[in-house]
């Protein structure tokens, strides 16, 4: 007989295999050392010890997996709120989160490396091959040639509030499907590069095509926080700082909420 794999040995082939996985364990309150494996689509293992705490403590860790956050919470011994007998060590191993770039421009290079110092796992793509290309971006984990919005089509029901999408072209062929796109998906955040006009002009294009106005408030446009950014790679500190601002829920100057040149 073949050994039943342990909650340990689960965590780690999810890990491995870079599939999203929570545990859940008891440090403090009766059972201290109880554990339950939380997985995107899969039935919880183990547990708590009471049924009903499983079921709301695996709800919240699933809730913190998507977040890739890690931290204590608090519960009543049947998994009561706003008690504290039970702590709970939720320890969330999600993979690293997504940025997508789109379009082979000057500044896609910058962003690329930012980004990989930040930890995201980088794809620039674009649908012209003579400039999507590896030589030209060595730092990004992958380079796709495809129309935008043929790339979202197939990744964008996984991308969710930790991944980034960051539309740099400026042609309307380009840029307006791959927004509409984005925006079908659940992603955290979704920039869009250009001058005022630019913004102006796509913003029209897009409610032409049905965007709403709830829709648009998604997108930041102009990309970027208002720092003066003039080079390549301060503009992709200024995006970058942006999506952090917005994970993180602070406030912060954006581009698009203010007026005037943007360098």
């Amino acid at each position: 007989m073949s050994a039943v794999p342990s909650l340990y040995d689960l965590l780690q082939e999810a890990i491995r295999a870079e599939r999203p996985a929570a545990l859940a364990t008891v440090i403090d309150g009766p059972n201290v050392g109880a554990k339950l494996l939380v997985r995107p689509g899969e039935h919880p293992l183990g547990s708590l010890g009471h049924p009903d705490l499983d079921r709301v403590v695996a709800r919240d860790t699933a809730g913190e997996l998507t977040a890739g956050r890690t931290l204590v919470r608090h519960y009543g011994a049947e998994g009561q709120a706003r008690e504290d007998t039970v702590a709970v060590f939720v320890e969330s191993f999600a993979p690293p989160p997504r940025m997508l770039i789109f379009g082979a421009v000057d500044f896609t290079a910058g962003l690329a490396k930012v980004a990989k110092v930040l930890g995201y796992r980088v794809t620039v793509c674009d649908a012209r091959p003579v400039f999507a290309t590896t030589a030209r971006f060595p730092m990004a984990d992958e380079v796709v040639v495809d129309w935008p919005h043929r790339l979202l089509a197939e990744v964008g029901p996984t991308l969710g509030p930790r991944d980034a999408v960051c539309v740099l072209t400026h042609d309307p062929k380009f840029d307006v499907p791959a927004v509409i796109a984005a925006l079908r998906t659940e992603v955290g955040y979704l920039g869009a590069m250009g001058s005022r006009r630019t913004h102006d002009d796509r913003t029209a294009r897009l409610r032409a095509e049905g965007v709403t106005d709830a829709e648009l408030a998604r997108v930041m446009s102009p990309i970027g926080l208002d720092i003066g950014a003039r080079t390549p790679e301060e503009t992709a500190v200024s995006i970058c700082a942006e999506i952090i601002a917005a994970r993180t829920g602070r406030r912060a100057p954006s581009l698009r909420d203010t007026s005037g040149s943007i360098h």
